[in-house]
């Protein structure tokens, strides 16, 4: 393992990084995909809090072809990474931003003639050329011009001379449950390209959202990049997408250690969220980790850990600092022993998905609330 540097304290809460298993789901998901396809590493939210830094340097290690991020501090943390590697902003910029785009060699989605213009004069004040990627919305709603007026905002692009068209992008809503509102969106973006005249889709990073768009694209289609986020670390986002034979392993765990033990005889009154008497003896770890930490309420009375690799429930409300859970069935716990929130524990496992049902969430929202409190410990080995 490779510790955070804060490793030298007792860990009491804890997020397991397995780098050897990103690198494997990595070179899993290219060998899935179409050899013209290329890999798009989505690691905004500080790599869906992995870890960007750790995270992005086993994928340059790895081969991902371009890296997309949100902000531009994300951006320029992934270039002080390395040189060479293609960056797109997926988000809007600021005005006194835009000076960054050179200063780090970075690509700016482009949305807007605004945009046009702001970095277009970018690229003639630092006497090169600035990479931008259109974005078309062909019916998220969000970001992108709306695809009746994309062909025109293309030409644009095309004529500032100091803007370089690296990619064409959009974003599909619902591709894992909505196939015929995606085949539109589908059929709305191949109309813009084709009305985008004197385009070079094959100089291009030419992508939709994610592996779900790919399953029904013709073989003469023009996409040739995947944006790929959480599937690399292990999680399916979708279970109908192309890719969803792709046996990826999961590459985060939250861990905590039991802080104390106590057993409490039947009869006794208790208010845990709320007020009962126990009708039994029950013994309760207290665990050292809390909302504080990433444990979200939503979870209380609701959720399970592992202890012993045996399922232990949540007892009432999470606090800030520590949950209580009912160990009654699983004998010679004490302090100090560690506790599964997710991840495997000898024969069970608890999955990211398991856990954000109980908290009413998703994935993305359960990676990005672990809190900075919680050390990141890496695993560097690559295994088999």
């Amino acid at each position: 393992m490779n510790p955070t540097p804060n490793s030298r304290l007792p860990l009491r809460c804890w997020a397991e990084i397995d780098l050897a298993a990103l690198e494997r789901n990595l070179r899993l998901i290219r060998a899935s995909l179409p050899a013209h396809i290329r890999y798009v590493a989505v690691v905004k939210a500080d790599a869906y809090g992995h870890g960007l830094p750790q995270t992005v340097a086993r994928l340059m290690h790895s081969g991902a072809d371009l890296f997309a991020v949100a902000t531009l501090s994300e951006a320029t943390a992934v270039r002080e990474l390395g040189p060479g590697w293609p960056i797109l902003l997926l988000s809007p910029l600021l005005p006194e931003e835009d000076r960054f785009l050179a200063d780090y060699d970075l690509a700016a989605t482009v949305s807007t003639a605004e945009e046009v213009s702001r970095f277009d004069a970018v690229g003639r004040q630092a006497g090169k050329p600035i990479a931008v990627h259109l974005k078309i919305d062909t019916g998220m709603g969000r970001l992108g011009v709306w695809h009746e007026q994309a062909a025109e905002l293309y030409q644009k692009i095309a004529a500032a001379p100091h803007l370089r068209l690296a990619g064409v992008f959009t974003h599909f809503a619902s591709p894992d449950d909505d196939a015929a509102f995606t085949e539109e969106q589908r059929r709305r973006f191949l109309a813009v390209l084709a009305q985008c005249h004197g385009i070079k889709l094959n100089e291009l990073f030419v992508h939709a959202d994610n592996s779900a768009g790919l399953e029904t694209m013709p073989g003469a289609s023009p996409f040739n990049a995947v944006r790929v986020g959480l599937l690399q670390f292990g999680i399916l986002p979708h279970p109908n997408s192309l890719l969803a034979q792709v046996h990826t392993e999961p590459v985060f765990s939250f861990r905590t250690r039991v802080g104390i033990t106590k057993t409490l005889p039947r009869g006794t009154t208790v208010s845990y969220g709320r007020t009962h008497t126990l009708t039994r003896d029950t013994t309760v770890a207290v665990l050292c980790a809390g909302y504080g930490d990433g444990i979200p309420r939503a979870v209380s009375n609701r959720a399970q850990v592992l202890i012993a690799g045996q399922r232990c429930p949540v007892l009432g409300r999470v606090t800030m600092d520590q949950t209580i859970v009912d160990i009654t069935g699983v004998p010679s716990v004490k302090c100090g022993d560690e506790v599964v929130l997710v991840g495997r524990q000898e024969k069970n496992e608890i999955s990211i998905t398991e856990f954000s049902r109980w908290a009413e969430t998703i994935p993305w929202e359960t990676l990005c609330s672990v809190t900075k409190r919680v050390p990141r410990v890496y695993r560097t080995t690559l295994g088999v």
